[in-house]
């Protein structure tokens, strides 16, 4: 039986410049893989915890030195010798030495780190493929941010993501080149208006524009200009990332005044309504869950409702949304929840439930592509990485596009 041999962790750097945690699994058969973990902006508060060192005479306190010490000094010698095709048993051997909810002990960055490289290691031990695969694999349709605000951008927007959807893309390859003509056309629109066509930090533009509606009526310009049908064609994502926007006593800066549960209910009824919206991300804060329960049952038949900072990709939190209705769809985040293992118990809950499942990114990212290959994997229906702009995104694209053609004839889209 091939062991794993060695495990090495050292600290490098995401999209933003920002340290970040490189895990190196060798086997004994010389066989070595690495994994990036990523980091988020805005956060939930329930998220695993990202251990970093604070010490602010070095790298301003947000190297990883702490994380990368545990790796090498605690969790290597209980996962060397063991065997990297049993992922559950690598992730259980973390999870215990962690030994506590939300990794703060050794970090779930720590964690994650050594948990997917050790899948990755084992994919290339079985020769895994999908293509000999007996289960069927789909392609996700991507979300792709193409107008960015909040704390994704240095602009007055209040939504921090405004993403097209492809819904009537073919194959990924159509997917992207839809997306791709709606980008350049919104590129040359802006330009047009005298605006700004910067980039923020997932790849969208970041025009400092007046207001929700103002983006929304760009993007269906955008999107008509394509020659493309607006809510056919091509839908409309928002991620209200609502925890920014909350003011702690039930009143939410959605748009620009604080407005109550039942008034930001009614102001997105009224968007769905003048716009080809077809997916709210985080429409209220991750502790309001009776606004999302009452959100849901308002407009969840025709419109995606995501919980991102809601679920943070954590069971005992989706199992809850599930018994009280709170959204219909869930965003997957592996460093939420720290290891690979818990990730995919999340994913198969959530499916066997109906909730679409969304792989995505962070906002700081890398040049690590797994997210792509797992929203193959678990038949995820969407991706979220960013936007046709930098390269940490375009990777996920780039796999995602690699995958399509290892499948040939098998490749399908999956169902929305």
């Amino acid at each position: 039986m091939t062991k794993i041999k060695h495990i090495q962790a050292r600290q490098v750097f995401d999209s933003r410049g920002n340290p970040t945690v490189e895990a190196e699994v060798t086997l004994d058969n010389n066989i070595k893989t690495t994994s990036i973990v990523p980091s988020g902006a805005s956060t939930g508060a329930f998220e695993a915890h990202e251990l970093r060192d604070n010490d602010k005479n070095y790298f301003l306190g947000k190297s990883v030195l702490k994380a990368i010490k545990n790796i090498n000094t605690i969790i290597s010698p209980k996962i060397i010798n063991q065997d990297p095709s049993d992922q559950k048993n690598i992730d259980d051997i973390l999870i215990k030495l962690d030994g506590t909810d939300n990794k703060k002990n050794l970090g779930a960055n720590a964690l994650l780190a050594v948990s997917l490289a050790v899948r990755k290691s084992s994919i290339i031990l079985n020769n895994e493929s999908y293509v000999d695969s007996e289960k069927n694999f789909f392609l996700p349709f991507p979300l792709m941010n193409i107008i960015n605000g909040g704390a994704h951008a240095d602009n007055n927007l209040n939504i921090q993501e405004f993403m097209i959807r492809p819904d009537s893309a073919l194959s990924f390859m159509d997917a992207i080149e839809k997306c791709f003509i709606v980008i350049h056309n919104l590129k040359k629109i802006l330009k047009s208006k005298k605006f700004l066509t910067n980039v923020g930090d997932e790849g969208g533009f970041a025009p400092s524009l007046n207001s929700n509606e103002e983006a929304l009526s760009l993007i269906v310009d955008a999107i008509e200009t394509s020659k493309l049908k607006p809510g056919l064609d091509i839908s409309i994502c928002l991620d209200v990332a609502a925890n920014e926007l909350y003011d702690g006593k039930g009143k939410y800066s959605i748009a620009s005044d604080y407005l109550s549960v039942d008034e930001v209910i009614n102001y997105y009824k009224d968007l769905v309504s003048k716009y080809p919206i077809k997916s709210i991300e985080d429409p209220f804060s991750e502790e309001d869950w009776n606004a999302w329960a009452k959100l849901t049952l308002a407009i969840g038949k025709k419109v995606q409702i995501v919980g991102d900072d809601l679920f943070v990709t954590n069971e005992k939190r989706l199992n809850k949304g599930i018994k009280s209705k709170s959204a219909n769809s869930i965003l997957i985040k592996v460093n939420q929840i720290g290891t690979l293992s818990e990730t995919l118990n999340v994913i198969d809950l959530a499916q066997k439930n109906n909730l679409n499942t969304i792989i995505s990114h962070r906002s700081g990212d890398s040049e690590d592509t797994f997210i792509a290959d797992l929203a193959v994997m678990t038949n995820s229906s969407q991706i979220k990485t960013g936007s046709l702009a930098r390269s940490e995104r375009v990777s996920k694209y780039n796999r995602l596009i690699r995958i399509e053609e290892e499948l040939g004839k098998k490749a399908k889209m999956n169902n929305l």
